[in-house]
């Protein structure tokens, strides 16, 4: 693989696991013992929190599997 290419895919890669990492603190502070993250926020604000938590973790972990099936050379590294 280029250098270029792998700058490419492996920044996609560490874009992708950040993405899923920020999803499930969202979700942990949304429905975690303490509920940090509900704060101020009407229902509708906290179903809205969940929806877009939980859509996130998603498109993070299908860009994951899609890179590690189109560039497994680059996923195996990581």
């Amino acid at each position: 693989m280029s250098n270029v290419k792998n700058f490419a895919v492996s920044y996609l890669w560490h874009k992708a696991v950040a993405d899923q990492e920020k999803a499930r603190l969202s979700l942990e502070l949304l429905t975690g013992n303490n509920a940090a993250g509900i704060g101020d926020h009407s229902t509708e604000d906290y179903y809205k929190n969940l929806d877009e938590a939980l859509d996130g973790l998603v498109d993070a972990r299908d860009r994951l599997e899609l890179l590690a099936q189109e560039y497994p050379d680059v996923a195996e590294a990581k």
